[in-house]
């Protein structure tokens, strides 16, 4: 029988739902050396996590964090909670030899994501594995993208353009989140979705963003307080006298960069992008050929292949659902498209086996400091009206 892996999972909402799902259902569609359980939830309102429990199949909960960590049933901490308390509580995890997963972006500020580093590295010599939860990585369309650029097939890599479309704060009066306070959250679009954008495209090509020139905007800056929510905005309902909060994140982020390797960049992400929900959109121009991908239709990849006879060059597009596919031979026959959870789950996979084999799983704590320090580069070239800053 395989040993269990035991999870405490702190925040329960928007994240935590995505992420209980994949610990429940990750070893009944997957061979997994270790079966996650669900062992407990932290919350700090004690009807509503117990609650959240009953709902997202935990056993038992906590009323606060720390309480979690020191706990001798508990194996690995999973951080969904906002970005001001991902540093103290990985460190405090790791320290007492759990394992972490903590979502993106690794921190709020570029120091905090060093310290949560230096105390992965440490506890790394010890057997005990920290993760950062970049879970685009785990679309097959993406996965196969990556595979595709690995074998040579788009040559050198000469542009990557990026734009993660949201539009769910586009109508002024939806009400202020916790998304919205830079002490919580760090930034806006940027660090929500231009993280993934940042984090996607460097694993994609393998190389590093070294410099940015960025502009950030906000549109709407204050918001009503009434009908607050702590997840993916909605509508106000407190009337044109409702007392407001002031918004001090941006709505849009726009940087151009440079890679490593010498190709250029375009990145946009946003929160009024009227019209799109959820458009993690990805082109990336080489010398043989380019490689195009949009998450509303993410079981979907185009591949141009610059190599064919003229007469019959154009776009291929691919349905990334055959068992050959990258995660897919998991799953449903081909043609019945994945969505949104399954990268959660995939990530669950990739996670216990590197515990399982007593190795590093990537995205490391690293790779999340990588992002973080374009994320701060980003800011710094907005405050200095968009000038060139290197990272």
């Amino acid at each position: 029988m395989s040993e269990v892996l035991r999870v405490g999972m702190v925040g329960y909402a928007f994240m935590g739902a995505a992420h209980a799902q994949a610990w429940r259902n990750a070893h009944r569609f997957f061979d997994l050396q270790l079966i996650p359980e669900l062992t407990a939830v932290a919350g700090r309102k004690p009807d509503a996590v117990s609650a959240a429990a009953e709902r997202l199949g935990f056993t038992s909960t906590e009323t606060d964090w720390r309480r979690l960590v020191e706990r001798d049933d508990i194996d690995l901490i999973d951080i969904c909670t906002p970005g001001d308390s991902h540093a103290e509580i990985a460190i405090a995890a790791l320290q007492a030899g759990k394992h972490v997963l903590c979502e993106k972006p690794l921190a709020n500020t570029v120091e905090e994501a060093k310290q949560m580093v230096a105390a992965a590295s440490s506890a790394a010599e010890r057997g005990v594995w920290a993760m950062c939860g970049f879970t685009y990585r785990r679309t097959p369309a993406l996965a196969l993208a990556r595979q595709l650029m690995e074998a040579g097939r788009i040559g050198t890599i000469r542009q990557v353009r990026a734009q993660y479309l949201q539009d769910w704060l586009h109508d002024p009066e939806a009400p202020m989140t916790w998304r919205l306070d830079r002490s919580k959250s760090g930034s806006g679009a940027l660090g929500d979705l231009g993280a993934h954008l940042v984090d996607t495209t460097q694993w994609l090509t393998g190389q590093s963003i070294t410099g940015v020139s960025a502009i950030l905007e906000t549109f709407v800056t204050s918001r009503p307080l009434s009908g607050e929510r702590s997840g993916l905005g909605g509508h106000g309902d407190g009337g044109a006298d409702a007392p407001r909060g002031e918004v001090t994140v941006d709505d849009a982020a726009l940087f151009t960069a440079r890679f490593s390797d010498g190709a250029i960049g375009t990145f946009e992400a946003t929160r009024f992008a009227l019209g799109r929900k959820n458009a993690l959109r990805i082109e990336i121009n080489g010398t043989d050929g380019s490689l195009a991908f949009d998450f509303e239709e993410n079981n979907l990849l185009q591949f141009f292949d610059g190599g064919q006879p003229v007469e019959e060059q154009g776009f291929r597009r691919i349905l990334v659902t055959e068992p050959e596919h990258p995660y897919v031979s998991a799953w449903w026959p081909p043609g019945h498209g994945l969505g949104y959870e399954h990268g959660f789950t995939h990530q669950v996979v990739d996670l216990v086996a590197a515990i399982a084999e007593n190795r590093q799983p990537t995205p490391s704590f690293d790779d999340g400091l990588r992002v973080q320090r374009v994320l701060g580069a980003v800011e710094d070239s907005a405050a200095r009206d968009s000038a060139w800053t290197t990272v």
